[in-house]
């Protein structure tokens, strides 16, 4: 008889998410803006061991992704990250990671919307500034609003599009630009300097991330104890080829890479001519609104886990009668994503975002050593040899990466938990009261 798990979903969601819905809906999650302009970032830190950056960060990810595929094999309800917290460490801690982990994805998405906004232009220059660029992110959450809405296979297979569109360009943009690298630009005479290295691994390190994101909505996936694993690892192994493969590209065929500030749009001109670039702006808004639509699947399904746990007031896991969605969790979300679109920047929203991931991967690995020890007699059903050892080498990662944070973000983060602890307690005192 398999274990049963930690937790376990509501009965009336649908489980409309299978398998291969699942490892598009990680790639789509992915494989976002980063990998538009950090093939420059990188080479300019480290030169040709840029390659090397990315297998260094690709096997760290891939340490982390198996303490999540081991905690995740756990569980089958909804919550994510926020779910492993709270039955690792208890409702407060829980209460923090599925409250930090919403406001990121709320600052991802309005980093995502303006740079969305910003490639448009390319096209549409009116678009750009004042109220066009409203107008247009109101337009775009609004749509991905209702197609999320109508319910999740639906949204999964807008998802699929996506992801399928989004693989083809930039497949068409290695597979073409394979045939024009020249294979001398790659020199590994001069060996990178230490912060060089570890810095280009740092950026790397948050390209890979939004695996953690996408076992949010556990509770409408198909055999989520094992698809969730195995998603996860085919998902990854992906991404990293890709990823990899884009940057041979970017070094083989665009000489001033150092400097570029779009270099895949420079180095398709090297090699396509001046539509290289209207290709890859194209290919960039694609990307983007592809990860918006991830963004607006996942992340209001963290206030619908609040709610769930009854850590935050009850109509926030309220589901639509027709379409069995968590449409106030949505359109709450929807209001705040276009809020602070608007207002918001790229970098800022983005650095946030980042920070707060390190915070709950570290809490995710910690749990796998708590859990082995907590249940004996009920072994996760997907296990990782020597998994103590990995959990705490990554822990001792993900705190590195933290301590290198930047002052300013780092205080933000800290003053948006300490307001999430002040809801927990608000919303204990008022629950104390009604049963009083």
């Amino acid at each position: 008889m398999p274990p049963t798990p930690l937790a376990v979903s509501r009965p009336d969601l649908v489980r409309g998410i299978r398998r291969w819905d699942f490892v598009a809906l990680i790639v789509n999650i992915t494989i976002g803006a980063g990998i538009l302009g950090l093939p420059s970032k990188i080479y300019a830190l480290v030169g040709a061991y840029s390659l090397v950056a990315y297998v260094a960060s690709a096997a760290i990810v891939a340490g982390i992704i198996l303490c999540f595929a081991e905690v995740s094999s756990r569980f089958n309800g909804t919550g994510g990250p926020y779910l492993y917290a709270r039955q690792t460490f208890g409702p407060l801690v829980g209460f923090e990671v599925g409250w930090m982990l919403w406001i990121s994805r709320l600052a991802s998405f309005a980093a995502l919307c303006n740079l969305f906004v910003d490639y448009a232009a390319y096209f549409w220059p009116s678009v750009g500034a004042g109220v066009g660029r409203a107008a247009l992110m109101a337009a775009i959450i609004s749509g991905l609003t209702v197609v999320n809405l109508v319910g999740v296979r639906t949204a999964s297979r807008v998802n699929n599009l996506f992801t399928v569109s989004k693989l083809l360009a930039l497949v068409f943009f290695t597979g073409v630009g394979l045939f024009f690298v020249d294979w001398q630009a790659f020199s590994f005479a001069v060996a990178p300097t230490y912060a060089g290295f570890s810095g280009a691994v740092l950026l790397l390190i948050f390209t890979f991330s939004g695996f953690d994101v996408a076992a949010i909505p556990a509770g409408e996936i198909e055999q989520p104890q094992r698809n969730v694993p195995f998603a996860l690892f085919t998902a990854i192994a992906t991404v990293a080829l890709l990823f990899l493969l884009v940057q041979v590209v970017c070094i083989g065929t665009l000489p001033g890479l150092a400097t570029s500030q779009r270099p895949l749009a420079n180095a398709s001109e090297q090699f396509m001519g001046p539509a290289g670039a209207a290709f890859i702006a194209g290919a960039a808004m694609l990307t983007a609104l592809g990860t918006l639509n991830a963004l607006m699947l996942t992340g209001p399904r963290l206030l619908f886990a609040l709610a769930e746990q009854g850590q935050i007031p009850a109509f926030f896991g309220a589901l639509h009668p027709r379409f069995r969605t968590p449409h106030v969790a949505l359109l709450v979300s929807a209001a705040l994503k276009l809020v602070l679109a608007i207002s918001g920047t790229f970098i800022y929203a983005l650095t946030l975002s980042t920070i707060i991931r390190l915070g709950y991967f570290a809490l995710t690995c910690a749990a796998l050593p708590v859990l082995r020890r907590r249940h004996p007699a009920q072994p996760a059903p997907f296990q990782v040899w020597g998994g103590g050892a990995v959990a705490v080498a990554c822990v001792a990662l993900c705190l590195w990466l933290l301590s290198n944070s930047a002052a300013n973000e780092a205080r933000d983060v800290g003053v948006a938990a300490v307001a999430g602890l002040g809801l927990y307690f608000l919303s204990n005192r008022r629950k104390s009261s009604s049963t009083g």
